[in-house]
């Protein structure tokens, strides 16, 4: 099946992760062989929350709590390139973290999840660990599927039919924003280049069905702007969220 990629930005500060007696327990539940701190080198990823998002896309608390399930275990890769030489670490725990003080565009209070991730200090992997300290590499990529794309101004879930709402737009005062609910699987996590800058107004195809109404006699469809065209209906069920501008967490030596 295709993918459809999807832009988001995400912040979050900077913080350390000390390495801990349970981290361990953790992680070497995914080793043959008992590892030390001194062996592994140990991140935080800012990976999503739920406030509306630059893309005019949002979670629900319950999708965070979703995803924070199914991470748990899935491999870090580098640019998505899907090879077994390509993975470079993997994510050993999940929390979903709540800010009272702080409260989202819809009323909520801020909430995010954060992947805990390991990976061995390797002559291989040295470079890759001095440039997440350094802050160079620091662009992350998630893959997930969602049963649930829900329009904010009519309620329609996009992933069974397409409305006629475009996410970032004002219908009456009140703004257009898709909603991902009901996460059924998660891929990887994924360093990133520079990420591509998402264009305003890009209309999205969550993969449901657009009503096409009926032209009578000589009277032509309107032609919608070129950037709202939807090609050819895609029947993509994996939604992938780049998450960019993500802050890595680093654990000093």
């Amino acid at each position: 099946m295709d993918e459809k990629e999807f832009i988001l930005n995400k912040s979050a500060q900077v913080s350390n992760l000390e390495v801990s007696d349970s981290d361990m327990n953790k992680i070497n539940k995914y080793t043959l062989e008992k590892l030390t701190k001194d062996e592994v080198f140990v991140f935080k990823v800012a990976m999503c929350d739920n406030e509306i998002d630059r893309d005019y896309e949002v979670f629900t608390v319950k999708a965070l709590n979703e995803l924070s399930k199914l991470f748990v275990g899935k491999t870090v890769i580098k640019d998505h390139a899907m090879s077994a030489d390509n993975q470079v670490a993997r994510i050993y725990a999940t929390e979903v973290v709540s800010d009272a003080s702080k409260s989202t565009q819809r009323g909520e209070v801020y909430t995010q999840l954060v992947a805990h991730c390991y990976m061995l200090k390797t002559e291989s992997n040295k470079d890759l660990i001095a440039e997440i300290k350094g802050g160079i590499k620091k662009e992350v990529s998630v893959g997930f599927r969602s049963q649930k794309a829900v329009c904010s101004i009519c309620g329609t879930d996009n992933r069974k039919k397409w409305c006629d709402h475009y996410n970032g737009r004002t219908y009456d005062g009140k703004l257009c924003y898709f909603t991902m609910e009901d996460i059924t699987d998660t891929y990887e996590l994924s360093f990133v280049a520079v990420p591509a800058q998402p264009k305003a107004g890009t209309v999205k195809n969550y993969g449901g069905v657009k009503e096409e109404k009926q032209v009578e006699n000589d009277e032509q469809p309107v032609e919608q702007p070129e950037n709202n065209q939807n090609k050819a209906i895609e029947d993509s069920i994996n939604l992938r969220v780049r998450l960019t501008d993500s802050f890595l967490f680093a654990n000093k030596n």
